[in-house]
């Protein structure tokens, strides 16, 4: 990993792996039409974000963006364990992150997200978003890319609580249930 990362547009850089970030509404709404049970945008819902929470979501899909166009001059470390330890990483998130969709697809409009994985996580499309994120700088060895995604996570993780805030009003006491027996993130309960 070298303090100056290096920049050229080739076929082998980072984009590749971030494509996954302008086609996921596409593959939600794909995956909504294969597996679904209704319109899986009406199902999300809106989220009620404050002044200072919408400039917090405003500054993570600047970054996101920032991110991609920086993945287009990125080359991965092909032949490194750099590579090897990256792609690993990053198919992970990438297939957790499709379960997900997959366990909001199929859960029927009006009722929030409980089954699937998350029995175990209240938030596991946006935790294994990192792990995404993470396999990317990894595999690209981009000290950069790993600080961007350090820095998205704790954005993201602010992010969650005008979510659930949204979902308490929308769901009451269903998701208050919920919230008492699912961790926010992986483990113990509160």
């Amino acid at each position: 990993m070298s303090l100056i990362p290096a920049f050229k547009i080739g076929l082998w850089n980072a984009w590749i792996l971030m494509l996954y970030l302008p086609l996921h509404p596409l593959i939600m709404i794909l995956l909504d039409k294969l597996v679904g049970v209704g319109n899986i945008t009406k199902k999300m819902g809106s989220v009620p974000y404050n002044k200072a929470e919408k400039r917090i979501m405003s500054s993570s899909m600047i970054l996101l963006i920032l991110a991609f166009i920086y993945s287009i001059f990125l080359p991965l470390k092909l032949g490194t364990v750099w590579l090897y330890i990256g792609i690993p990483t990053y198919l992970f998130g990438l297939v957790v992150f499709v379960i997900t969709i997959v366990s909001i697809a199929t859960t029927p409009h009006g009722e929030p997200f409980t089954k699937g994985l998350y029995r175990y996580s209240r938030h596991p499309m946006t935790l294994f978003s990192f792990f995404v994120h993470l396999g990317v700088g990894i595999a690209t060895a981009s000290w950069v890319f790993i600080l961007f995604s350090v820095v998205c996570a704790v954005l993201w993780f602010v992010l969650v609580i005008p979510e659930e805030r949204g979902c308490l009003e929308r769901y009451s006491n269903a998701y208050r249930e919920y919230m008492n027996r699912t961790p926010r993130w992986l483990g113990v309960p509160k």
